[in-house]
């Protein structure tokens, strides 16, 4: 029987999945790196390496490519108590295929995996069996991978009201998970428990129907929520709230892979919140950890450790002995 797990700073949950890196065409073969992904866990291997204490609530199959997630997760320092093992379904896979220098198209093997069938006791645990999570954080992602995992977000909402957790969602759409309408219907439901919404310009609108991305903010912020993040991707971003709409440009950096540049922005942000600093700090902290992301191959590999985030200050060329 696994300990009992401590308190956190962030709790999370969603589906991690084996992930196969190709170096070109899938259909002409050729070797494949191996590794895991999974956008709730790209977040928390981030604030692990910046020092923040974080369990993973997911599921993962009774199988091989199952025991490399939580092996991974492991050994990033994330907590892994309360992810559930199904041996009645596999661990998801995903396989990119990088086809031209600036464009990768993803394949998800994921209908019917352990992480679709996430239970909403799992979550239940996950918050009773300890002092409560200081954030909860999800995605939309989850509750478009089957009615199971919706309602283990549902439940997880409704918990961390009751606990006072604060609730950070990333908006996060997906268009081969489910449409737009239905993502819609679902997220918009979520709003009242949402202390900080982190989304793109254009997943704006399936939170609420506004004309511009300041009228949505204002009127999100009128049902509850504290803070509107709009990621803009190489134009930065912009935070509103109560005190008024700040912009912070994207750290210049040669990009190399854009994959986990979002999760890597929530995992600063998020860091930067808990450190108790200002919007300002908060976003020098997610546009830095972003650029360390896209400035890396892979979707976590390239999180930085606290240590490492005054990196992108340097001069080209340094070599720090």
């Amino acid at each position: 029987m696994s300990a009992a797990p401590a308190g956190c700073d962030v709790l999370t949950l969603g589906e991690t999945m084996v992930a196969l890196r190709g170096s070109g065409p899938l259909k002409l073969g050729g070797s494949m790196d191996v590794s895991i992904a999974g956008a709730e866990s790209n977040v928390a291997i981030g604030l692990a390496r910046l020092g923040h204490t974080v369990r993973w609530a997911g599921a993962v199959g009774d199988d091989e490519a199952g025991e490399l997630v939580l092996r991974t997760l492991r050994a990033e320092g994330v907590d892994v108590t309360s992810a559930t093992r199904d041996p009645e379904a596999p661990t998801g896979l995903l396989l990119f295929e990088p086809r031209l220098p600036d464009v990768t198209r993803v394949h998800y093997y994921r209908a019917g995996s352990a992480g679709s069938r996430l239970a909403p006791e799992a979550v239940e645990a996950a918050f009773t069996a300890a002092p409560p999570p200081r954030v909860l954080h999800l995605t939309g992602i989850t509750p478009a991978l089957g009615p199971s995992a919706a309602e283990a977000c549902r439940r997880a909402l409704r918990l961390a009201r009751e606990h006072g957790t604060q609730v950070c969602l990333d908006v996060n759409f997906r268009s081969r998970l489910w449409s737009s309408e239905r993502a819609a219907a679902e997220l918009r439901d979520w709003i009242p428990y949402v202390d900080v919404l982190i989304a793109s310009d254009d997943e704006l609108p399936l939170c609420l129907d506004a004309a511009s991305e300041r009228s949505a903010a204002g009127l999100l912020m009128d049902r509850g929520v504290r803070e509107v993040v709009v990621k803009l991707g190489a134009d930065g971003a912009t935070a509103h709230t109560a005190e008024g709409e700040l912009h912070s440009p994207a750290r210049e950096v040669r990009a190399v892979d854009a994959v986990g540049a979002g999760d890597a922005f929530v995992a600063g942000y998020l860091s930067a919140l808990l450190d108790g600093t200002d919007v300002a700090g908060r976003l020098d902290r997610a546009v830095t950890t972003g650029a360390f992301a896209v400035a890396t191959h892979g979707d976590w590999e390239g999180a930085p450790t606290r240590t490492e985030l005054e990196l992108l200050s340097a001069g080209r060329g340094t070599v720090v002995r």
